[in-house]
């Protein structure tokens, strides 16, 4: 699984760990992890005590299903990213909330509409019945002179 994470140094040990703070889901889809469940998974130790890694650097980490790290790289190309793809348009929460309320009216709107199609339907279908039947009564009547 791929997680986003922080490098920090264990002032105690010298060793450099990993603080997880994301988790990949789905392709664009991450929850944050928060302290309570960083500490059930326990901070992973990285490196040793390496001088090649930053204390505080972003990493993107891939952690196998046994829990031992695969592979870690710099987040650094994947958050210009994010930049450029999400934040860079202008797109706030606000605009998001708006178009969120506005598919919401739509949909309200186009179910109002399909429920005034429906009973239209009904309607046409009850008089088309009352029309057959006032022909059927008119044929008969026709038969009896």
């Amino acid at each position: 699984m791929l997680y986003l994470a922080q490098v920090h140094k264990n002032d105690f040990s010298g060793q450099y760990q990993l603080h997880l703070l994301a988790r990949q889901e789905s392709e664009n889809f991450w929850l944050t992890i928060s302290d309570s469940v960083t500490l059930a998974i326990e901070t992973l130790i990285l490196l040793g005590n390496e001088n090649t890694i930053s204390n505080n650097l972003l990493v993107l980490v891939e952690i196998s299903a046994n829990g031992e790290i695969e592979t870690v790289q710099d987040a650094k190309d994947w958050v210009i990213n994010l930049v450029q793809t999400y934040l860079s348009t202008g797109v706030t929460p606000e605009f998001l909330k708006h178009e969120a309320e506005k598919m919401e009216s739509w949909q309200q709107n186009l179910t109002l509409q399909n429920q005034d199609l429906a009973r239209r339907s009904l309607e046409l279908e009850a008089r088309r019945e009352q029309i057959e039947a006032l022909e059927e009564k008119h044929q008969n009547y026709d038969l009896r002179d």
